[in-house]
Formats: structure tokens, sequence, C-alpha cells
């Protein structure tokens, strides 16, 4: 048998399959395409699936890949054993019904006897216990019938409730006599001497209910051969984490961590959680994956923070994981091109989310530690799901972790009152959101809408003069009539008015005609599609069934087109600065501003935020023109528009396309050229949510207010500094160094004043029962004077209680300070502050050393020396 790498396995089969007439195909993307039934490629068909449906046609009939898998489902047992992963990669074989078991199986045994030079006997291989044919095939090509084993459906057949299914045959592989004596199948399985290489699935029935199978036109073959078990087999290594491309991913865990593979289990299951996951996040975050709270996004998170914790348990106390994925892309990089292609971008982001989580997992291990104590303390074994859920929500503490740290420690959490808890906090959050409406959310769903269409127009149209009114809903009813006054919901059959959707604002305007004049102060558009206008009547009668001229503020609307065009600008320039995982997240588009969402790790800088502005500027000075066209979504997506196409769109999709440099699926209104836009501005960058950036910016007109603004601002600052604005920095700056050369003189003088102060307390210093105080009543601008004149008495006293009072803002702040000896002997800082500051009606606390107050009654400050001193005699004895 060749002893293979992964990558000369990988490229073996492709090769072999591709000289077998079959089209090698890239592996897909971890991110299923048009499946909303999957967050994540599990399997090497799971892309393919459509061909096999016949939902679409496959590029050829005869395909095979190698792809790359991402499960979780039983991430819980990653690295607790050495045959769990969650990354993994299926080389396949597919027939979308052209060739059958005859073709399969010769290719199967050809493959791994000639090509991979596997001895015969080696192989034990199990059929579907009715399949004959498949028996009989693998008896052809030279299988010994003694390691030919039938099973039943449980083993070796595939199906799903419904739908097409079919019986399958499985290849073993014997690794002999050092895993364990092999007196029959099941034996070899159990003791893992056999392991299985290669699965082939025979899709050749359609299942209509529990035992009604019909047999298939065009059956499809369907196979799958885990690489890297292949390469256990191929390197004669006892697992995964054996194979040599993987241990050189544990060699610098080790080098990191100072602890050696294979010498403590206990640190072994940290070394390949860590292992196995570092290759996870590298190939997610490289298909375009960031971290979240939801989705594969929250997948991708736990991996990391999984990984972070494991590394902080093997004792690395710095930031690790950059270092493993240049190992991961350097090893991996030789198929999987985008890795290094990638490779920045993958670096930042999840360094950054790294960084993140190192603000928060100290603050929550500590807390954890504390109900782990608690909870031993009190003999329970289980964790409220409360705590559990303010440990998430309070302090961004993943509940995977907290389950899975009180599992090592023997202790359960109530999962259910942490899922209410959860649900509670959504619940909120859409109440608040229905505040947010206005109003027009329970008015867009009223049923009276099911019967009424219009067709919008404002595409090409900014007036309709011969609109007719075909409703009228006033306080949620249908009426005949409004009258001057009042407000109400009018549908037209033909409308200018665009309906706010897709981010973009509804068009205002007016409605009239010679018996009345409405003012359209909004327009909104239902699920169905039906355009809404919401006005009010500012003189005379409408009624159903009358003609009228229905304008949109043309102004206005010719605003909004120039922020839509230009969100599309920033879209697209913001994925050629920061990286293809920008993705939109949201937007508002509005005549007056533009505001656009998108997914990022990090907060940009201010260089990228003037590269997009410059990237976006210059494709507006070049005047590119803007076409839109209506096609089918699979047509848009040849094209290759950008598009959420895990949304629902209909059968037709409009694509709004701006030159090369843009194109995307949207339904809302642009300029006909980019040169309408005038010019964009950043005015702010912020972060709205976790792994969510917020841009708003400005076009048009409103560039050319705000600039003006800042000029006028200018034109003030350069009138304040008495200098012209050439000259304003120079003159700024000088007057900061000024600022700074005058307070150092200010801070001096106190000093000097303070010293001579506390140099009158010396003789000031008492005695009660051999202990040294002060209690004093001093000047100071800040609690940081006030702290620094409590460690100056301190180092007078030598051995001693120093408290010291003072009138800060018209507020009293008071210190405590102890020298050491009198805190290991006599009293503490805390237990001091705690009798003498309700003397000021203030609050505080600290430690032993050192205690600090505020917020009380300066008047109190009077005879405040006098009563302390009493207070603390008391408190000595």
């Amino acid at each position: 048998m060749k002893n293979l790498s992964l990558d000369q396995i990988r490229d073996e089969y492709l090769n072999f399959f591709k000289n077998q007439g079959h089209l090698a195909e890239k592996s897909f993307s971890l991110i299923p395409k048009d499946d909303k039934s999957l967050l994540l490629i599990g399997a090497g068909m799971a892309p393919l699936k459509k061909f096999f449906t016949g939902e679409l046609s496959a590029p050829s009939k005869r395909m095979t890949t190698c792809q790359k898998c991402i499960r979780t489902g039983d991430i819980d047992n990653v690295g607790k054993t050495d045959r769990h992963g969650t990354f993994f990669e299926m080389l396949g074989n597919f027939s979308f019904g052209d060739y059958f078991k005859k073709e399969a199986i010769h290719w199967a045994w050809t493959l791994l006897t000639e090509k991979f030079e596997i001895e015969p006997e080696k192989l034990w291989i199990t059929v579907f216990k009715d399949d004959d044919e498949a028996f009989d095939l693998w008896v052809k090509e030279g299988q010994d019938p003694k390691r030919l084993v039938r099973l039943g459906k449980e083993d070796n057949f595939w199906e799903l409730e419904t739908g097409p299914s079919g019986p399958c045959t499985e290849i073993f592989y014997d690794r002999g006599e050092s895993y364990g004596t092999l007196k029959n199948f099941d034996d070899g399985v159990e003791n893992e001497r056999l392991i299985e290489v290669w699965n082939l699935v025979f899709t050749q029935f359609d299942r209509k209910s529990k035992d009604e199978y019909e047999p298939l036109s065009h059956p499809n073959i369907d196979t799958g051969m885990g690489l890297e078990r292949m390469a256990c087999v191929m390197q004669g290594v006892h697992s995964i984490f054996d194979i040599k491309e993987i241990r050189s991913i544990i060699e610098e865990i080790e080098r990191l961590s100072n602890k050696k593979y294979k010498e403590n289990e206990k640190d072994d299951i940290s070394i390949r959680i860590i292992a196995d996951h570092v290759r996870s996040m590298t190939f997610m975050v490289s298909d375009g994956i960031i971290p979240s709270n939801e989705s594969r996004g929250y997948v991708l998170r736990k991996i990391i923070r999984r990984a972070i914790r494991h590394g902080k348990l093997l004792g690395i106390d710095r930031p690790f994981l950059a270092d493993l994925v240049q190992k991961v892309i350097d090893g991996w990089s030789y198929h999987y091109t985008e890795l290094a292609q990638n490779r920045d971008t993958i670096i930042k982001i999840i360094s950054a989310e790294e960084a993140k989580f190192e603000e928060t997992i100290n603050q929550g291990m500590n807390i954890l530690n504390s109900y782990i104590d608690e909870l031993k303390k009190e003999g329970k074994k289980s964790l409220s799901g409360e705590k559990a859920f303010i440990l998430y929500d309070t302090y961004g503490f993943p509940f995977d972790i907290t389950k899975e740290i009180l599992e090592e420690n023997g202790i359960s959490v109530d999962e259910d009152e942490f899922n209410k808890n959860m649900q509670e906090q959504k619940l909120r959050a859409k109440e608040n959101a229905h505040i947010e409406d206005s109003g027009w959310n329970s008015d867009l769903n009223l049923d009276i809408y099911e019967n009424y269409k219009n067709e919008f127009i404002g595409y090409e149209f900014n007036v309709n003069d011969d609109a007719k009114v075909n409703a009228i809903v006033k306080d949620k009813n249908l009426v005949d009539s409004i009258k001057e006054g009042d407000k109400a919901i009018v549908i037209l059959d033909k409308t200018p008015f665009y309906g706010q959707s897709g981010g973009q604002v509804g068009d205002v305007g007016t409605l009239k005609n010679d018996k009345a004049t409405l003012r359209v102060i909004d327009t909104k558009k239902t699920k169905t599609g039906l355009v809404l206008h919401e006005v009010e009547v500012e003189k005379g009668e409408l009624k159903i069934g009358d003609k009228l001229d229905a304008e949109i503020d043309y102004k206005l609307r010719q605003d909004t087109r120039k922020n839509h065009t230009a969100t599309h600008l920033l879209h697209k320039a913001l994925k050629m600065v920061l990286g293809t995982h920008v993705n939109q997240a949201g937007s508002l588009v509005s005549p007056t501003r533009l505001r656009f969402d998108f997914t990022h790790f990090q907060a940009m800088t201010a260089e990228e935020i003037k590269q997009v502005e410059n990237i976006v500027n210059e494709s507006i000075f070049d005047a590119i023109d803007v076409d839109t066209s209506v096609v089918s979504l699979e047509e848009s997506k040849k094209m290759g528009a950008t598009g959420l196409f895990e949304d629902k769109y209909g059968d037709l999709v409009r694509v709004v396309k701006v030159g090369d440099f843009s194109m995307e699926l949207c339904g809302g209104t642009h300029v006909k050229n980019t040169s309408e836009v005038g010019i964009f501005k950043i005015v702010q960058e912020t972060g709205i949510a976790a792994g969510v950036r917020r841009i708003e910016a400005l076009t048009g007109r409103n560039t050319y207010k705000y600039l003006n603004d800042n000029e006028d601002e200018l034109d003030k600052l350069s009138e304040t500094f008495k200098t012209n604005k050439d000259d304003l920095i120079n003159k700024a700056e000088q007057t900061i160094i000024d600022l700074k050369d005058r307070e150092k003189e200010i801070k001096d003088l106190k000093n000097k004043i303070q010293n001579a102060e506390l140099k009158n307390l010396d003789s000031e210093v008492k005695n009660v029962n051999g202990i040294n105080y002060i209690i004093s009543v001093i000047d100071a601008g800040n609690m940081n004077e006030l702290r620094q004149a409590g460690d100056k008495l301190k180092d007078k006293v030598k051995s001693g209680i120093v408290m010291v009072a003072a009138d800060i803002g018209g507020k009293t702040s008071f210190i405590i300070t102890l020298t050491k000896d009198i805190v290991s002997k006599v009293v503490t800082a805390n237990i001091l502050m705690k009798n003498i500051a309700p003397l000021l009606d203030a609050k505080g606390g600290g430690r032993d050393d050192m205690a600090q107050a505020g917020g009380g009654n300066s008047d109190k400050l009077k005879d405040f020396e006098i009563r302390a001193e009493e207070k603390l005699k008391e408190i000595l004895g």
C-alpha cells in the first residue's frame, strides 16, 4: 500500500475519476446555496442535492469533488475521543442517471487495489442483505465472499421518509492484529480493527410511503470517502490526529503551550479540540462566515471561543489562534487556493474575535467558578437557567461553554429556564420594535386589503394624471368618502408613489382634483405588494371612484434615488476595501441621508473610511450609466448579481447594474447615471451589534449643506483663535501646548500649597491605644489629588491610619488609607469606611489597605474631624 499525504490522496482520487469521464469540480462553499434546510454543508452530496432531485440540470452527468464539510452535531465529543471532529473533507464520485452499480463497484475496486495498492485481503465489504447484484459484482472483482457481509436496512440502506432511496455498500480496511482479534465482522468494528473508508449509495428507488418503493427510471450514484480517514489507513496511523498534516498543527500547539501530546489525557483533550477547531474556523471565515450571535455565525463563534478556552486550560496566556491559522493556511492552500488569497482577512477576523472574547472570558470564568463553589458548598448539582442567562446576556459568556464547564464539574444546568429567559428577551425586543413602527405595522396587516391590487408605475413616471380611487380606509374600516381634516389610507389603481420597502422610505406628494386636495404624508407596501397612501385631506371631499392627479414630490424622490444608488456603490467599495466577507445587514434610504449596515468584525480605521469614500466618489465622477432589467431569479444568479439569496424572491427579479462596477437585485428607485449622485460623504461609522457595523452618509445637496456647515464652523473657530483658516491647526496645537504648560504650573503650585498644608498636619498626628492616626479636611480639586494627599500623610505617619476628606464640586469625597502593619494586626480600611462614611452621608468601599467614598453632604464636613475621631476611638476600643 502506498504511503500518501492528504494532497496526494486527493489528487489521485480526483484524477482517477477525471480519467473515467467525470467533471472534477472545486469544493463548494460551506455556506449552502439556495437551501434553507442546511446551516452548513456537512456532506459531499449536499451541494449537489438539486441535481439528484432533478430540480437543476447538472453540468455533467458524471461529477467528482473533494468537498470541505462541517458537522457540529457531536461537537461535545470532539477531543474526548480521537475519532470525532467538526471539520473533514469528503471525496466523492457521482452519477446523475448515467452509470450505476457495475461501474461504481469496478472503479472503487480499481482505485483501492491498483492505484492505492491496498492488498485485497485487507478489505471487508458490506452490502444490503437483498442486494444480490452488488454481492455478485464484488465477487466478480475479486473480493473473497468470506469478507463480504450482508446487513439489514438499518446499516446498508439509505432513505428519508419519502423520496429517493436505495441500498448501499460500505468498504472497510483491516488495520491488523494490533487492534485486536477478528473473529467476525462485528468484533472488528467494535475494536476498531475494521475502519470504514468508503460508502457507495445506489439511489434506485422513489419511496412513496413506509413500505412502498417504486424503481427510478434513472438511478443515481452517490459515494463518499472521508479523506482524513483514508489518510489514517495509508499513513498507517491510529487516528486523524496522527496524520502528518494535523500533527503539524499539534506540534505548534505543543510549542505554544509547552505541553506534549499523549502525555496527559486532560491536556490531550484540549490539544485535539484546538487542532480540530482551528481548521473549522479557518475554512468557515475563508468562505465568508463571520462570528455573530445567530445562525452559522454563532457556530463559528462557538468554535473559536471553545478553542480559546482550551488554550487557557493548556496554560496559553496570550493570543495564539493566528499562529495556528497560519499553519492551516500553509498546509491546505495547495488545493484550497482561496485560503492563501484570503489569509489577511481570515487572520484579522479570528484575531478580532479572540481579542473580544479575552475581554469577557476571565470575568465570566470568575463568576461561573463562584457559582460552582456556591453549588458545591450547598450540595446542589444544578445551576439555575437564570444565572446561566445572566452570564450570557450581561457578560457575553456562551451558554455552550457554561454547560461544558459545569459538566466537567459534575453539575447540570436548567436549559428550559435558560431558553425561557432567551424567549422572553426576544419577545421584549419584538415589542420594542412594534412600539417604534408608528402604528403602521398593524394597518399593513388588515384583512380588508386582501381583495385589492394596484400597479406601481413610479420607475417611469412621477405623475399619474388619471389615477382612480379604488378604496379608502379610515380608522381601519372601509369608508365611501373622506373630507377636509380627515386622515386616511387611499388605494389607487395605478400609482407613481413608491411604498416603503427594501430600506427605501416611502414617497410623499399630493393627490388632487377639482374637488379635493390631499397631502400624501407617507407611502407603505403590504406583503402582497399593495401600495397604501397615508393622506391628510387639506380641502374638499374625496370619494371612491374619483379620478385625480397623483404626483410625488420630485425633489425628494430624486434625493432618495441618489442615496439608493450610493448604497450600491458603497456596498461594492466596502467589499473592495474590507474583504468579500462584507454583506448587507440592513439599510435606510431617505431623501436626507443613507444608512448602511454591514457585516464586519471590527471598527473601520480612518484610512479605510477614506479609501471607501474615494472609491465611491471616483465611480460617481466616472459618470457610469445605471441600467435596470427584469430577469428570472436563475438568470440573475448566472449574471453574478449580488443578492441575499436566502431571502424569498419571486420568479422574476429586478437587477440594477452600475456599469461593470456593481450589480445587485433591487426593487428601489435609482438615478440614470452615477454623476447625478453629485458627491458622497461618510459622516459616521459605528458598531450596532456583534459583527455588524453601520455607516451613515450623505449625497448631493445634503453633502453640500454638510460641507457649508463645516465651513461655517471653521470660520467661527478661526475667529475664536484670532487667525486665518490656513493657520488654524498650528494655532490650535500651540494653544494646547500653552494650556498644558499652564496646567503644569498650576499643578506644581497646588502641590506646593498641599505640601505646606500637610507639613502643618505633622503636629496633628494623634494616638489611640498605641495606634497613630491623622484625620483632616483638606483642599483638593479631584479624587486623584485627595489620594495623593492620603499617600503623603501615610508616609509621614510611618505606622497608623490616615483619613482625609474634601469638598469636590459640592460633594464630599473621603479617603481612608492604612499602613501594612495596621491592616495585618488591627483593622481594615473597608471596616473603617463602613462605620465612618455614614457620618458624611457618603457611600463607598475598597480594599483592606485603602477605601474611598463619595457623594456625601459637604455641610457635614464642618465638624467631621471631631465626629470621625470619636467613632475611631470607639472602633479601636
